[in-house]
């Protein structure tokens, strides 16, 4: 066949041979990491981030990305990620391209993604392409699942605190498909029992859920149409009813936090060299915490409170974008986007009734914020003879909040240049730019408190450069190997100022913070197998991140809080027999910086005694310079073995797994204590011994 124009051909063959069943296993086919001109950029396949161990046996995306070489997961057990020195609202984390603002179940320790509806994972760390906007520090570009076009499948699993199923198949064959995948805790359900059975009319639980959708439907070779949704809530309360003397007094607690995203993109093939993508998504987060008491007496007078917390972000967004080809050296994107912004800081509600007379009924801090930020890019993939190649774009953003507007161009560049047919060098160069930040206290949990805020005339739009530069290898086509150094510079980061936080309300939030700088530089190493028996990776990562504010530490650089000097992560998982899967992973960190007082003062008591007639006095604790300590070093070996039985339709297996299987007692916090000398004295506390599970998947 000459191939110098359109062709398309079927031929039809006869069946007259009968093989025997045969399985065809298809990965993604890309450039070689020597070839392309990306750089800074990983990518995990879903089966192999599904054979890892992990904790509690809850696969998990981001604990999987945290492995990778300039990425680090904060305090144990958590899912955030912490990329280059930058800070967790400075990653881009996409659904089917809809921003998720919150990524995090039960505090920090699971994320909200569900591997079982899941296609592609993509962690860009640098060099980011023109088409990436919004955030400084990295990219995490999560596709769902498409849905099978010829025959009904599923899948479900159970584990310890855990299950969850998955059903995907056609609804008219090879035109329109569609997948769902549900997934929930049953940690409240499996403890009600026990805390009902101890009495006093008490009870309480936490659960979280997920629930992922999509809609896949072909109108024709040019033509398709794709619906995906998803939903997920946290939910923790507590119930209290007694009944004493014809009184009844009732109290509910619950804190609730979640995500909506949804998207419906139509792809669109104009020629075999134009091609686009229309996108209309919405995503929603959102935190409410409600605290209820009543007290009914029995002449039907009662007393009342309600308190209610509410903070959140909302998005309606629309773009188009264009794949253009001219010929085979160009490959062009471009496109525009909008997005309209809707802040809710906070909001407090305020009732109260004694003995069925209103007291209090009021509504606080109850402002909402819009903004629209606008963007457009270009850029081009483009060979320059035979050894070099590069990514050349330009991506322009405007952000539009009450009567200020803010305007930015961000250059990028990323290039490789061919040594071998197997080595390349690659360089990037990336200017970012970021309108939205996340007002945060430090705690040593991811709680949901966090706030949500655009940029104002105070606080400025938070920017970024960074360069990085490195070489690829291809190792006989099994192994990826790579070496990168980065150096990235940001500016207008903010941080609540000493002593200072969001209590006692939200008003005059812009006055509470500083604004200030940061650095981070480091290199790393990374050795990846993503196919054959055997798959896994190595990375290494030698790292320094700082931040200064003027108000904060004296105007003096300090560590940032995970600054950490040394990374290692070893990620294993071996196919020992078709019945028998092994894995293993082993990390190591530099312990977290920390600040811890240097010296306490007792103060002078004061007239006055406290409910137990002690005198009022008390201490100033001195901590001199930020994040001067170290706590001791992270280490960690996880282990996990799969049994599989092939069954007549599908799979069966049995997962079972060790996290921290040499049961290292590794930090969570420091605190303070005096000894039996009455000295004062440091400790730490951990949380996670060793951990077994167990799970069950079956697919059909």
């Amino acid at each position: 066949l000459l191939l110098d124009t359109d062709l398309e051909q079927s031929i039809s063959l006869s069946s007259n041979v009968l093989l025997e069943a045969f399985e065809v296993k298809a990965s993604e086919k890309i450039e070689k990491i020597q070839e392309r001109s990306q750089m800074s950029s990983v990518s995990i396949p879903i089966n192999q981030i599904k054979s890892m161990p992990v904790l509690l046996g809850e696969v998990d995306v981001l604990k999987a990305l945290q492995l990778l070489p300039g990425v680090q997961g904060g305090t144990e057990g958590s899912s955030g990620l912490y990329v280059r020195g930058g800070g967790p609202d400075q990653n881009l984390v996409l659904l089917d391209g809809v921003p998720v603002y919150n990524v995090s179940h039960l505090f920090g320790f699971f994320s909200v993604f569900n591997a079982d509806a899941l296609n592609h994972v993509e962690l860009v760390k640098g060099g980011f392409p023109a088409r990436y906007g919004g955030r400084l520090s990295s990219v995490v570009d999560i596709r769902m699942k498409e849905g099978d076009m010829k025959k009904l499948t599923g899948s479900f699993s159970i584990g310890l605190i855990s299950s969850k199923f998955t059903l995907e198949g056609p609804i008219v064959k090879d035109k329109t498909s569609f997948i769902v995948s549900g997934r929930r805790t049953y940690i409240d359900l499996l403890l009600r029992p026990i805390i009902k059975a101890q009495g006093d009319g008490e009870y309480g639980g936490y659960f979280f859920y997920d629930l992922n959708a999509k809609i896949n439907h072909r109108f024709s070779d040019k033509d398709r149409l794709y619906l995906s949704a998803y939903t997920g809530d946290d939910d923790f309360y507590f119930r209290y009813n007694e009944n004493i003397n014809n009184r009844n007094e009732s109290f509910k607690g619950d804190i609730g936090w979640g995500n909506i995203t949804a998207v419906l993109r139509w792809n669109h093939l104009f020629s075999q060299k134009l091609f686009s993508n229309a996108t209309l998504t919405y995503s929603r987060y959102r935190l409410q915490t409600t605290s209820e008491y009543e007290d009914i007496f029995p002449d039907g007078n009662r007393d009342y409170s309600l308190a209610k917390y509410f903070s959140g972000i909302r998005d309606w967004s629309g773009k188009i974008d264009f794949d253009y080809i001219p010929s085979p050296n160009h490959y062009i994107k471009f496109g525009v986007g909008a997005i309209q912004h809707l802040f809710k800081p906070t909001a407090n509600e305020y009732k109260t009734e004694e003995e069925g007379i209103s007291a209090l009924d009021t509504l606080i801090n109850d402002s909402f914020i819009n903004a629209v930020e606008l963007s457009a890019y270009i850029e081009d993939d483009v060979k320059i003879g035979a050894r070099l190649k590069a990514n050349i774009g330009v991506h322009a953003a405007s952000f539009l909040v009450g009567d200020k507007s803010y305007f930015s161009v961000q250059p990028r560049i990323s290039a490789r240049f061919l040594l071998h047919p197997d080595w390349s060098l690659k360089a990037s160069y990336a200017n970012m730019t970021q309108y939205i930040h996340l007002l945060t206290n430090s705690s040593a949990l991811s709680l949901p408190s966090d706030i949500w805020v655009p940029v104002t005339e105070k606080v400025k739009p938070q920017t970024s450069q960074q360069i990085a530069a490195g070489v690829a290898h291809s190792l006989n086509d099994n192994f990826e190997i790579s070496v990168e150094g980065y150096y990235k510079t940001m500016k207008n980061l903010i941080s609540y100022k000493e002593g200072a936080n969001y209590g006692g309300g939200f008003q005059g939030w812009e006055d509470k913070v500083d604004s200030g700088e940061g650095e981070a530089y480091g290199v790393e190493f990374l050795v990846q197998k993503k196919a054959g028996k055997t798959t896994g990776f190595l990375g290494y990562t030698l790292a320094w991140s700082n931040r200064q504010f003027k108000d904060i530490n004296f105007g003096e650089p300090f560590p940032y809080k995970f600054d950490r000097r040394h990374d290692i992560a070893i990620s294993i998982a071996h196919r020992l027999s078709k019945r028998v899967e092994l894995s293993g992973n082993w990390v190591y960190g530099t312990g977290n910086a920390v600040s811890l007082p240097l010296a306490e003062y007792v103060t002078e008591p004061h007239p006055g005694h406290d409910l137990f007639g002690n005198i009022y006095g008390g201490s100033v604790q001195y901590y001199g310079n930020r994040n001067s300590f170290r706590m001791a070093s992270y280490h960690r070996l996880d282990l996990g073995v799969s049994f599989i039985k092939k069954k007549k339709r599908g799979e069966r297996r049995w997962n079972f797994g060790a996290y921290n299987a040499y049961n290292r007692k590794n930090p969570f916090f420091m605190f303070s204590t005096t000894d039996n000398q009455g000295n004062k004295v440091f400790k730490q506390a951990t949380i996670f011994p060793v951990l077994p599970s167990i799970s069950y998947s079956r697919t059909y």
